[in-house]
């Protein structure tokens, strides 16, 4: 197993992947190269920075791949909207989006604060050492 794969946030965002695919299905084929692909780029960003990110060697390397990751919420809250106003997205569908971003969101938040925390941490040890 994979240390990215142990992030609750990942198996989460995962999710989020799966049901945004899932309700694109339905949208109108003329949206395939427009909102369609856009919204599951967004989504399958999330996980994806994620898992580069645990790749990194230095915390602060791989907070940047955790602020493009919630970047890519708010990409996709914003076109959930979008998809919402033009009527291919219930109401009930859009607000079940928008929560697990939120919740997603504040869990990426928490990981690049204790990505942060860990940096300072390492800068503290280095500086004693020399």
């Amino acid at each position: 197993m994979f240390g990215f794969e142990k992030l609750e946030v990942w198996e989460k965002s995962i999710e989020l992947v799966n049901k945004v695919y899932t309700l694109t299905r339905s949208f109108p084929s003329d949206e395939r190269f427009g909102l369609t692909s856009q919204l599951r780029r967004a989504a399958a960003s999330i996980p994806t920075n994620i898992a580069e990110g645990s790749g990194r060697t230095f915390p602060m390397d791989n907070c940047r791949f955790v602020e493009t990751a919630y970047g890519s919420v708010m990409e996709v809250v914003s076109l959930s909207r979008v998809a919402h106003d033009q009527n291919m997205l219930s109401l009930a569908d859009y607000e079940a989006i928008r929560e697990e971003s939120a919740t997603i969101a504040r869990m990426l938040s928490g990981l690049r604060a204790s990505l942060v925390k860990k940096e300072l941490r390492n800068e503290k040890t280095s500086s004693r050492q020399t």
